[in-house]
């Protein structure tokens, strides 16, 4: 029987992102669990001296934190008290890690960011040279949202969603969730001992988003199964394979290497990058809903004219990202729209020869165009 760890082996997968969750690095009583975090980084050195490239999505920093100022509700019980948290526990987790790699001859990098960082396609841009030229001189770098700053209109929520968007980012071949469950399972492993472990997932689709539940187990964490399913849709959607392994017991990565246990998420084809970062966007501008006809043309890989829109619902510039839905609202694909909201209301369910009179100037080839356009 195949493993399906070899695809995130150094000789498969030159670059890698591995997510730590909260629960993992540290104690109710926040405290770090070091002995548990050197076998991790002695796996990482493996994995480095064979010749992969590794970053390390961590939790920890608002666990950390609370536990320094001694706030209540381990630091989550309002906004202010989380980016007290988190400021405290970043320097604690990032001098950690510093700490534990350099004594295997590695070097670590800090890098914070926050949801628009990885949204906005400049920064976006920039985060992914800034980690090409980390990851190219051999570095480590260390990631996290920076909850600091961020508000909850800015945040992921959860470091499995940003682990697949900086994979993307990283333009990594592999991602790797280390969680406190060791995969999906077709139902809740906690309350229905006949569960069984999904190993392999080669598509994402409605029987295997039922199968999530969006409880974390221990509490700590800010993530579920369904934020993982999110990040595998993520990871995927631009070709990279993603696992979701338990983290719990020594040397997670090197067991995971030699069971093979937990589930794996195959990525779907080779997207450009550019229609990656656009079907792994967290936010939109607006939502345009379209009749079956046109939803039946997008899946063939085709453009969305605006004979095809039925309604156009928020409000956004031209080229801003806007989910496309069919009648009955399932997510058909995101993409860049050629107009302005208001000019989209406009033109809803016209022809194409009837544009420019509505319009006032010639009108664009699509509504949104398939050159711009990821479908999810």
């Amino acid at each position: 029987m195949e493993n399906d760890a070899n695809r995130f082996s150094p000789g498969t997968c030159a670059r890698l992102i591995v997510k730590v969750g909260s629960a993992l690095l540290v104690s109710a009583e926040g405290e770090i669990h070091a002995e548990w975090v050197e076998t991790l980084v002695a796996d990482i050195a493996g994995r480095v001296q064979a010749g992969q490239q590794v970053a390390i999505v961590s939790s920890g920093a608002i666990a950390l934190g609370a536990r320094r100022l001694e706030l209540p509700g381990g630091g989550r019980n309002s906004l202010e008290d989380a980016q007290a948290a988190a400021a405290t526990g970043q320097i604690a987790l990032a001098h950690m890690w510093s700490d534990l790699l350099s004594a295997r001859g590695m070097t670590a990098a800090q890098v914070l960011v926050t949801l628009d960082d990885l949204e906005d396609r400049r920064r976006y841009l920039n985060a992914s040279a800034t980690l090409g030229r980390l990851l190219g001189l051999g570095v480590i770098p260390i990631i996290n949202e920076n909850d600091t700053v961020a508000t909850e209109r800015i945040k992921f929520g959860d470091n499995d969603r940003l682990a697949a968007r900086v994979g993307q980012a990283a333009d990594a071949d592999g991602v790797i969730l280390l969680s406190d469950i060791d995969g999906l399972y077709d139902s809740n492993p906690h309350s229905n001992p006949d569960a069984e472990l999904i190993p392999v997932v080669e598509t994402i689709d409605s029987r295997i988003e039922g199968m999530a539940d969006r409880k974390s187990s221990s509490g700590m964490g800010s993530g579920g199964m369904v934020s993982k399913i999110e990040a595998a849709r993520i990871a995927t959607s631009a070709g990279i394979d993603l696992a979701i392994i338990s983290g719990h017991g020594p040397h997670a990565l090197a067991r995971f290497t030699h069971t093979g246990h937990g589930t794996v998420f195959i990525g779907e084809g080779n997207p450009s990058a550019r229609k990656a970062w656009i079907a792994g966007g967290l936010t939109s501008g607006g939502t345009i809903r379209v009749d079956d006809g046109a939803a039946r043309a997008l899946r063939q890989g085709n453009s969305l004219l605006s004979a095809g829109a039925t309604a156009v619902e928020g409000n956004f510039a031209r080229g801003d990202i806007v989910e496309i839905v069919s009648t009955d609202g399932r997510r058909i694909a995101r993409g860049l729209c050629e107009y302005d909201s208001g000019e989209a209301r406009l033109i809803v369910g016209k022809r194409s020869d009837q544009l420019a009179p509505i319009l006032g100037h010639a009108p664009r080839a699509a509504l949104v165009h398939r050159n711009h356009m990821a479908l999810v």
